[in-house]
C-alpha cells in the first residue's frame, strides 16, 4: 500500500479482508510503497513516514498478525530498485503508455506534473516489488490486473534473455468484494472526502453515514425508493451480517415504508461494529513505544534476505557478477 493517507473501508474490503485470510495459507509479505508514493507526491513528502506506521496500524487493527506475516518499508530494500533498473534495460516504453491506469490518472490528476520517468515506469517498480520475493500469487482487485499481466510480460522477457534468472511470472488472487462507492455515490477516493477512515471514532462514523448519499428522488418516506445502486444499501450488504435486517430494510424502502433515518442508523450501528475490533487492535499496537517501526525494521531485514537470494541470481544470469 501507497502511504498517502488514511485507509478506509475500501481498502478493508478491498484488500485487507483478503490478505487476512491468506496469511494462514501462504507465506506473506506486505510492503508499505514509499517509493511508489512519490510518483504522484514527490512535490511534499513531509507524511510519508507518519502514514506508514499509520496505515501498519490499520493493518494490525485489520487483523494482519506480523508474526504471521512480513511487513516491511520498500525503500528499506533497495534490491527493489536494482531489478526496477535491469527491468528498465529490456522493457519497451509502450508496454508501460498501454497500462490503462496510466492515462487514467494523466486526467485525474491533472493539477500535478506527473511527465516524469517515475510515473512512467510506476507499473515496472511494482513489477520488480513482485519479482525480487519469487512471488507466485498476488492478491489484487480487478483495477490491477492489467499491472499483474504486465509484470508477468516482462518476466517472461526477462528470462528469455537471461534464462538463468529464473524469475516467476506470478499469478492473481482475485479479492472476493467488488469495489465499494464513495459515500456521495462517486469513485471512493481520499481527495473526494468521501471515505469513512478505519480510524474514525464511533461518532465521526454516525455523522459521515447520516449524510451519505440515497436515492434523490425520494424526497420523503412515503415514497418508494430505489435500491439498486443506492450506496446506503450497498454499506450494508457489506458490513451488515443481519441479513434479515437488510432484506426488510430493503423491502420496506422500495415500498415507501422506512425512511432514510432508520436504514442509515442500522448502517451506522453494523460499521461500527465492525470497526470496534479494529479499533480497540489498533489502539493496542500504538500503545506500545516503538512497536510498529520495530516490526517493520525487522521485517525490512527479512525481507531484504530473501531479495538478496534473487538478486545473486539474477546478478549471475546477467553476467555482472564481479
Amino acid at each position: 500500500m501507497r502511504p498517502t493517507g488514511k485507509l478506509h473501508l475500501g481498502h478493508l474490503v478491498g484488500a485487507l479482508h483478503n490478505w487476512v485470510e491468506m496469511q494462514s495459507q501462504y507465506d506473506s509479505y506486505h510492503c508499505i510503497v514509499d517509493w511508489h508514493a512519490l510518483t504522484t507526491n514527490y512535490n511534499d513528502t513531509s507524511e510519508i513516514v507518519e502514514n506508514t506506521f499509520d496505515n501498519v496500524a490499520d493493518w494490525i487493527g485489520a487483523g494482519l498478525d506480523p508474526e504471521k506475516s512480513t511487513f516491511f518499508i520498500q525503500s528499506l530494500v533497495p534490491e527493489h530498485a536494482e531489478l526496477y533498473l535491469l527491468f528498465q534495460m529490456v522493457t519497451p516504453i509502450p508496454w508501460l503508455e498501454r497500462v490503462p491506469t496510466y492515462k487514467e490518472q494523466v486526467e485525474q490528476l491533472s493539477d500535478r506534473d506527473l511527465s516524469s520517468i517515475g510515473f512512467l515506469g510506476y507499473p515496472l517498480l511494482q513489477a520488480a516489488d513482485i519479482a525480487v520475493y519469487d512471488a507466485h500469487k498476488v492478491p489484487v482487485g480487478d483495477d490491477q490486473v492489467p499491472h499483474l499481466e504486465l509484470t508477468r510480460e516482462v518476466v517472461r522477457r526477462f528470462n528469455n534473455f537471461y534464462p538463468d534468472a529464473k524469475l516467476i511470472e506470478p499469478m492473481q488472487i482475485l479479492t472476493k468484494t467488488s469495489r465499494l462507492p464513495g459515500l456521495d455515490n462517486r469513485k471512493m477516493s481520499k481527495s473526494y472526502n468521501n471515505t469513512i477512515n478505519l480510524s474514525d471514532d464511533a461518532r465521526t462514523v454516525q455523522n459521515k453515514v447520516r449524510q451519505m448519499y440515497t436515492d434523490p428522488k425520494r424526497v420523503r418516506a412515503d415514497i418508494p425508493g430505489t435500491v439498486e445502486g443506492n450506496p446506503v444499501f450497498e454499506y450494508h450488504d457489506a458490513f451488515n451480517p443481519n441479513k434479515e435486517e437488510v432484506e426488510d430494510l430493503k423491502t420496506r424502502y422500495r415500498a415507501g415504508k422506512v425512511g432514510d433515518v432508520e436504514v442509515k442508523t442500522k448502517l451506522a450501528v453494523a460499521i461500527n461494529n465492525v470497526l470496534d475490533p479494529i479499533r480497540e487492535r489498533r489502539a493496542n499496537a500504538l500503545a506500545k513505544p516503538g512497536y510498529i517501526r520495530d516490526v517493520l525494521i525487522d521485517g525490512s531485514k527479512k525481507a531484504q534476505g530473501v531479495a538478496h537470494q534473487t538478486m545473486e541470481r539474477v546478478r549471475e544470469a546477467v553476467k555482472l557478477k564481479y
